[in-house]
């Protein structure tokens, strides 16, 4: 099938945020530049991930002196806006890829995929993919924003560390007793 490729080069917004109540949000990330917008919907794992992958990145740049002393203390880029409308899905984020390229963040976000049959090394065929270009500051503030909203879900059980909904939930180191 033709791959569909989204180019945000540099993109101008690049967010997380979610739709629903805790237990049950959708985690979208949201990216804009002149070339349009578009919203894909990714793992509150993955959330995670990605902004722990970015603040090793940011570590490492400053270790390695790889990055200006200018963008690596600019403040962060703080974005509290909601989602622009319409909040199209464009695809499910299965792979995520980042690079560190002529003092740019790029993130490549590739569609979840079922076909076990792909070369993902063809650029003309395979799972769509949006490329999002980003300065460091952007993804200071992109970082801030994702604790926020991932700390801003259901508390975790202080025996098992499961997320608890708000009817209590059964624990497995209760015995199946409620908590």
């Amino acid at each position: 099938m033709p791959r569909i490729i989204y180019r945000h080069q540099p993109a101008t917004r690049f967010i997380v945020s979610t739709i629903g109540d805790p237990g049950e949000r959708q985690f979208f990330i949201q990216v804009k530049s002149a070339d349009g917008l578009n919203s894909v919907t990714l793992e509150k794992t993955q959330v995670i991930a990605l902004t722990a992958r970015f603040e090793e990145l940011i570590k490492e740049l400053r270790r390695g002196q790889l990055a200006s002393a200018a963008a690596l203390n600019a403040p962060a880029i703080s974005d509290d806006q909601p989602m622009e409308l319409p909040i199209d899905e464009d695809f499910q984020v299965g792979i995520i890829s980042i690079t560190w390229e002529s003092d740019l963040v790029v993130v490549n976000m590739q569609a979840a995929s079922q076909d076990d049959d792909l070369i993902l090394d063809d650029l003309d065929f395979g799972p769509d993919l949006l490329i999002a270009t980003l300065e460091l500051n952007q993804v200071k503030g992109f970082c801030e924003r994702a604790k926020l909203i991932v700390a801003a879900g259901r508390p975790a059980c202080p025996f098992c560390a499961l997320p608890i909904d708000p009817a209590g939930h059964l624990c497995p180191r209760a015995n199946g007793y409620r908590r």
